[in-house]
């Protein structure tokens, strides 16, 4: 009965609410820190997965009108879609190009030329605002992937510091002593280790879907700009 009374008590003693009110307001600050750091890689997580698959869905759709053999006219909506579609943002500048040039009856090969690089630059510097708006949210990820193992660490020194101060104090070193400052310094490494490790792991999915994403981007905008390509030389003199 002792020793079950005995191992009741321990397990209370050290359970995680004990270990985080027995620590002083430095670590608890540590540990609460890291705590809202691991909620909030969460959300950013979520947030960026269900971004991601709309992005995704859109471009899809995209391919499949460009694949299914739709002319430029057939993109003349870009424009008013821009607002609120991502992927219709990137190529918006182009198919306003396009429409410009249309009106008119023919073209010199000068005007050619300096359309189509125009309306290249127009999509790489389109595609590149839409790649740098996906990316909002992962420098958060990487930032707790990189400091949350190093503030654990500042928890873990600050706890074992306080082990140090009991002995000191109580002139005692034995195991019950220095137990609790140690599990303490402990459980705020195995804090940062909770938050930094699914920040690591979720960052580089993310940064390789938003890749992934950019480059299907990058071949609509070839597809596209050689259909441009076509219509213009049709269109020259």
């Amino acid at each position: 009965m002792l020793i079950a009374a005995f191992a009741a008590d321990a397990a209370d003693n050290f359970s995680l609410l004990a270990l985080f009110g027995r620590a002083d307001w430095i670590v608890k600050s540590v540990m609460l820190g890291l705590a809202l750091s691991s909620v909030l890689s969460l959300w950013v997580v979520i947030d960026k997965h269900v971004e991601l698959a709309g992005l995704k869905k859109r471009a899809k759709a995209v391919e499949d009108r460009l694949w299914g053999g739709a002319s430029l006219e057939d993109f003349d909506d870009v424009g008013a879609e821009a607002k609120r579609d991502p992927v219709a943002a990137a190529f918006a500048p182009a198919a306003r190009e396009w429409r410009d040039l249309k009106r008119q009856d023919r073209l010199t090969v000068a005007q050619t030329e300096l359309a189509l690089t125009r309306a290249d630059r127009l999509v790489d510097g389109a595609i590149g605002r839409e790649i740098a708006r996906a990316e909002r949210g992962l420098s958060i990820l990487a930032t707790i992937g990189s400091a949350s193992p190093f503030i654990g660490l500042f928890g873990t020194v600050w706890g074992i510091v306080n082990a140090f101060r009991a002995i000191a104090e109580r002139n005692d070193s034995s195991l019950i002593t220095v137990a609790p400052g140690i599990a303490e310094a402990l459980f705020a490494t195995a804090l940062g280790l909770f938050a930094a490790i699914p920040a690591v792991i979720f960052y580089n999915k993310l940064a390789a879907d938003i890749g992934r994403y950019g480059a299907r981007l990058d071949g609509i905008a070839e597809e596209f700009s050689a259909r441009l390509s076509r219509r213009l030389s049709e269109r020259t003199q």
